[in-house]
């Protein structure tokens, strides 16, 4: 955790004045992000649990009962009508709603790339009432809810991906390659929408998933770890010879070094690794979902 250098007084008054202005104006909202629910009233089967709190410290969050998205949307003349949903890791005990959520999203979002952070419930905590079918439907949902509000959000619904990093890479692989979960209860129109991404990023997802089938017409994918990985290199390799076999679009960048969680190279000491995010809208613009069309390529 970074800290910071202590101001002198009359510096300290003055950023704490145009913090004060900053906080009242829509600039502050934009930074922050709006949330939204998942389900109006709670998760279904589990209304009664979403007013039970989350808990959040340095770079987590916890207890996730009313599983939600928080939108950070680009300004308009940034905006280029791509979206991607982040789906942070943890092990599904923890959400790293930092360095892997919102940090990520503010990334996106400077981009032109609506980014919408994704709160899960989390099977693993200890006295969790959830499973992994509960934090797969939250994925699902969260992609139906981004694509049901497309206009509102200013996005393309065709052009809605996924970024999943650890425990949320598997969550995103699923959502990408696996039949969905049944919506419990009675479901409702958003339910009606399709929650299959266009595109996914996966970083370093650990090694769980559903019955997959991987076919030409698969959302074209981008996969990231480091060799030394020993949890989280093994899954990308497997998935890259299943895309291969099925002859669908997948890149894979595979590190020497660097263990798990390097993120978006903002704690790493590796130069390759600082720089790795650069290829995230290098592989997007190759597939036209920055703003102009993908250019075009004849192979020899």
């Amino acid at each position: 955790m970074r800290t910071l250098r202590p101001f002198a007084a009359p510096l300290f008054a003055g950023v704490l004045a145009i913090l004060a202005f900053a906080l009242s104006g829509p600039a502050w909202a934009q930074a922050v992000g709006a949330r939204y629910p998942l389900w109006t009233g709670g998760a279904p089967g589990f209304e009664s649990r979403a007013a039970i709190p989350e808990e959040s410290a340095e770079y987590w969050t916890k207890h996730i009962n009313n599983p939600s998205i928080t939108a950070f949307l680009p300004e308009k003349g940034k905006a280029n009508g791509t979206a991607v949903v982040i789906v942070p890791g943890g092990g599904h005990g923890i959400i790293v709603i930092t360095t892997e959520g919102n940090d990520v999203a503010r990334w996106f979002a400077a981009r032109g790339v609506a980014a919408f952070v994704l709160r899960y419930r989390l099977f693993r905590e200890q006295g969790s009432p959830y499973s992994l079918e509960d934090a797969r439907a939250d994925t699902e949902r969260a992609m139906r809810l981004v694509r049901s509000r497309a206009g509102e959000f200013g996005v393309d619904p065709h052009r809605i991906g996924i970024m999943g990093f650890s425990a949320g890479g598997e969550l995103a692989r699923m959502a990408a390659l696996s039949a969905p979960v049944a919506p419990r209860g009675k479901g409702d129109a958003i339910d009606r929408v399709s929650a299959r991404p266009d595109f996914a990023i996966l970083e370093f997802p650990g090694p769980l998933k559903a019955e997959e089938a991987v076919t030409k017409d698969s959302p074209p994918m981008l996969l990231t770890a480091a060799n030394d990985d020993a949890c989280c290199s093994a899954p990308l390799v497997d998935l890259l010879q299943s895309y291969r076999a099925a002859r669908a679009s997948v890149e894979l960048h595979m590190y020497a070094a660097g263990g798990h969680a390097f993120n978006m190279g903002e704690d790493t000491p590796l130069i390759s690794l600082q720089h790795w995010p650069d290829r995230i809208p290098d592989w997007m613009s190759d597939r036209g979902l920055l703003g102009k069309p993908a250019p075009k390529f004849v192979p020899k």
